[in-house]
């Protein structure tokens, strides 16, 4: 694993001096001084929306349009670009180049289609691949871009399951994990639910290179209104996801699970205040491989937990209005809120649901 100097440094080095020529010495001395860069997306004060880099410390770096709210990013090492995609039921994905060496591309997908935010490239930085509505025969499926020819879209796998969200790809690049959330969503009706009564809440392993379904874990009946909605992945491929519930308000089942290929779920089961803090609703959720920890947050419920990754046990509880995006940092977790705090730092700006860490 890198250093985060290290990560720090090859940050700016693929910048290149005309980005860095472009930054104001308030931005520069933070680059400098930070020891990880993040990225995020914004609406500012005037209701338009955008993309940030920003320091560990909460400083903006750099800020770029977006043409409506975004919603997951992904980033791509190997090329050192990031994409935004569209909140549902968007239909764009914008991609950045950060050496600065190349304009945006955006994206649209096809007829037929729209994305749930959410994407991941190949460990090799050729393929990008999203998760994307097939909303009139109620299907997910991944759309399949080559990152190498204009993102042009060459095909799409299945996912199994109903309104996928978060996608990821396995250390090896070998598998995709999808987190079907059971929901079933139509564009003509908005973002409205259609089928709360009967969701079919679900986590897919996809083979890559063939698109055929490896192994598929359904929830139990009793918790078939846990929608199956963000990934993380352990340093061992554990598979950690989080769960936003649709049933009632006074019910507390587990928000959060793990699952290694070929064994069962396993819920991780909070102290019974700590579960009611959540509000039924853990909004992202990151691993530390490093420090060997877990983070999720709960925006509706103004908090954030922390667990050992090695035994599921509850580190610590926060209480952090509005606590949204999280990603893994060089100490701990950088943590965003819905009212643009980032790490302590208040921003000019509202951060969305998620923040994922580059360079």
């Amino acid at each position: 694993m890198r250093s985060p100097l290290l990560s720090r440094r090859s940050f700016i080095r693929a910048a290149g001096s005309a980005f860095l020529a472009g930054l104001a010495p308030r931005q520069l001395l933070a680059l400098e001084r930070t020891d990880a860069v993040f990225a995020a997306a914004f609406m500012d004060e005037r209701g338009s929306f955008g993309l940030a880099t920003l320091a560990e410390d909460g400083t903006i770096i750099d800020r770029s349009p977006l043409p409506k709210r975004a919603h997951g990013l992904a980033f791509d090492r190997n090329y050192n670009r990031v994409v935004a995609f569209a909140r549902r039921p968007g239909t764009f994905a914008a991609i950045f180049d950060l050496n600065g060496r190349s304009a945006p591309v955006v994206i649209v997908s096809p007829e037929g289609r729209h994305f749930y935010g959410h994407g991941t490239f190949s460990r090799d930085g050729r393929v990008l691949y999203a998760s994307e509505n097939d909303f009139d025969n109620a299907r997910g499926v991944i759309g399949i871009y080559d990152a190498t020819s204009d993102f042009t879209r060459i095909g799409e796998y299945p996912t199994y399951g109903v309104g996928p969200h978060d996608l990821s790809i396995s250390l090896d690049g070998e598998v995709l994990i999808a987190a079907n959330g059971g929901i079933e969503t139509h564009p003509d009706f908005g973002r409205t639910k259609l089928n709360l009564g009967h969701m079919e809440p679900s986590l897919a392993l996809i083979d890559t290179a063939t698109g055929s379904l490896i192994e598929k874990h359904e929830l139990p009946a009793e918790l078939r209104q846990l929608s199956t909605r963000h990934i993380a992945l352990s340093g061992n491929e554990e598979v950690w996801f989080a769960c936003q519930y649709e049933g009632a308000h006074d019910d507390t089942p587990p928000l959060i699970g793990r699952f290694s290929r070929g064994e069962p779920i396993e819920f991780i089961y909070l102290p019974e205040q700590t579960a009611r803090n959540m509000a039924n609703y853990v909004g992202a959720i990151a691993v530390n491989r490093k420090e060997g920890l877990v983070a999720a947050t709960s925006p509706r419920g103004g908090s954030y937990v922390v667990l050992d990754v090695a035994t599921g046990s509850l580190v610590r509880e926060e209480k952090l209005a509005g606590a949204s995006g999280v990603a893994s940092g060089p100490h701990g977790f950088g943590i965003s809120t819905e009212s643009g705090l980032f790490n302590g730092r208040q921003s000019p700006v509202n951060w969305d649901q998620h923040v994922v860490r580059i360079g």
